[in-house]
């Protein structure tokens, strides 16, 4: 009875003003007392100058030596898409298409009959064989299959899985790209109370990593769908209780509503089909609908793709992929749009107070996404900026363009890169070499295809290997206080003034080695001074 009765009076304890003592201010700082008024900071004092604490997670907690950081932010999330994939078939580390029908047909045994079969994480850029439809029909002939690659832009289905689609004419059964993303939205489906739940799981769950905000760019209507997650009494009701350790979430310091309906802030992501929509509600990037309260949900920006993905040589570069056919359709990768097409719609969604996040992973792609920018004059972002030519680094920064960057992606592609971006990977994810320019960089998941845990993205940024190898390209590493910045939108301490979205970590980042660093322990995580997360 105890433990548990103990940590549920602490962590429901809250006042307007609570003091974290004996707290590291930030990584490699000086232990103080931080005092937290209205949600946020409001006074910094040397450690040990207050009065003692009143008792572990209530309005004083004393801290015993932690670090005290800045809320962390995944800056590129699919958030329904990793909910769905905390559930799939895992096909991560797969090495052949066979290989993928031997483990779908073990995974069918026990599934019920005529259950879709959903697989996520295949990669199959190196593979000796092709994904085909005809290799899982010869497996699985009348369970409807549907696989999806690990960078989110191919699908591979089976003949059941096809006719589900209306596509049972389908020479192989791999779809990519505007057709893979339609497929797996349709196929995926739940209801809405069941996705609604397994999201707000997810959320709780990034919330322990230390996680205070998210940039979504699910492929759907984003704000219509937190709208709904945010003021539905369902979602405040369950979002309130902490998944692992049974806590419930204390109700927080106003204006957030309590209880907390989600534990993150969420910036919602707008796509082209709901741009007339988002114009005609007055959406503007950054700032927040008026039917949720307290800052919690913002409009983020306008989805724009020009170009696919490394692993399915669709990323469009400069030069071609090898093996590819000469003068094919996809011989440099394959745009999904024109440049003035890309242009028309940046510039009507900016005077619209929507600023653009354009999609661009080979070299010709970021050219004209920069290009775009440079016509329309507007803020925004780039996602991915893969591969970039050397005189295009210095036009991020010039443009006041953010780089939304994955760093999981660097380690997990570098085999491929080297294979398919031959002789120009000392140009590929390319982050010091950005930073040194002046751009200002955001790291993300990219979630599904990498877990949405900011602390394998910040290790993964430092160290440029995660398996034992030598670091790829060891000159674009970042420095683990560069990685902590660009995982907190920018902000490099904890200052007066502050919103308190802060994380509380075992273990202070700058004396870390990588293995701790990278399954970093978090003690706790508040938005607007109040717990979304606390270790009992």
């Amino acid at each position: 009875m105890g433990r548990q009765n103990t940590a549920q009076k602490a962590a429901t304890a809250h006042g307007a003003v609570r003091t974290l003592r004996d707290v590291r201010l930030g990584a490699g700082g000086p232990v103080c007392d931080v005092r937290i008024e209205g949600g946020r900071v409001s006074e910094i004092r040397p450690g040990g100058t207050a009065a003692a604490p009143r008792g572990v997670g209530g309005p004083d907690v004393d801290l015993d030596g932690r670090t005290l950081l800045p809320g962390l932010w995944d800056a590129h999330v699919h958030i329904v898409q990793w909910a769905v994939a905390r559930r799939r078939l895992d096909l991560a580390g797969t090495g052949s298409a066979r290989s993928v029908a031997r483990i779908a047909r073990e995974r069918a045994a026990s599934m019920s009959p005529g259950e879709l079969l959903v697989g996520y994480g295949f990669r199959d850029g190196l593979w000796p064989d092709a994904p085909h439809k005809d290799l899982l029909d010869a497996v699985l002939p009348d369970r409807p299959v549907l696989l999806v690659s690990a960078d989110l832009h191919s699908a591979w289905l089976n003949s059941a899985g096809l006719a589900l689609l209306g596509r049972g004419d389908h020479p192989n059964g791999l779809l990519r790209e505007e057709e893979c993303l339609r497929a797996t939205a349709q196929l995926s489906s739940v209801t809405t109370e069941m996705s609604d739940a397994w999201v707000r799981e997810a959320c709780a769950a990034a919330a322990r990593r230390g996680v205070t905000g998210i940039l979504d760019f699910e492929y759907a209507d984003n704000v219509t769908d937190w709208t709904r997650r945010m003021t539905t009494g369902t979602a405040a009701t369950d979002a309130a209780v902490d998944g692992t350790s049974g806590l419930p979430i204390p109700a927080p310091i106003l204006p957030i509503p309590a209880p907390i309906p989600i534990p993150v802030r969420v910036a919602a992501a707008v796509y082209p089909e709901h741009l007339d929509a988002a114009i005609g509600r007055g959406l503007r990037t950054g700032v927040a609908p008026r039917e949720v309260p307290g800052g919690l949900l913002e409009t983020g920006p306008l989805k724009l793709f020009t170009d696919g993905s490394l692993n399915t040589r669709t990323a469009l570069c400069h030069d071609p992929y090898p093996g590819m056919p000469s003068g094919g359709p996809g011989e440099y990768g394959l745009a999904q749009i024109t440049p003035e097409e890309l242009t028309a719609v940046m510039r009507r969604a900016a005077a619209h107070g929507i600023e653009p996040a354009v999609h661009a992973i080979g070299d010709r792609a970021n050219e004209r996404a920069l290009d775009a920018f440079e016509a329309v004059r507007c803020r925004g972002r780039i996602e991915h900026g893969q591969l970039l030519r050397p005189e295009d680094i210095p036009r991020f920064a010039a443009l006041g363009i953010t780089v939304g960057v994955q760093p999981t992606h660097a380690v997990d592609d570098r085999d491929v890169a080297d294979r398919y971006w031959k002789g120009r990977t000392h140009r590929a994810f390319p982050y010091a070499d950005l930073l040194a320019a002046g751009a200002a960089l955001e790291l993300g998941s990219d979630a599904p295809v990498a877990p949405l845990d900011p602390w394998r993205s910040i290790a993964n940024a430092v160290a440029r290997t995660d398996d034992g190898r030598p670091a790829w390209h060891p000159e674009q590493r970042l420095s683990v206080a560069q990685a902590l910045a660009a995982s907190a939108r920018g902000r490099r301490s904890v200052r007066v003034g502050d919103i308190a979205d802060l994380v509380v970590v075992d273990v202070d980042p700058l004396t870390a080695d990588l293995a701790v660093l990278r399954d970093m322990p978090v003690y706790g995580a508040m938005l607007a001074g109040a717990w979304t997360h606390l270790t009992a």
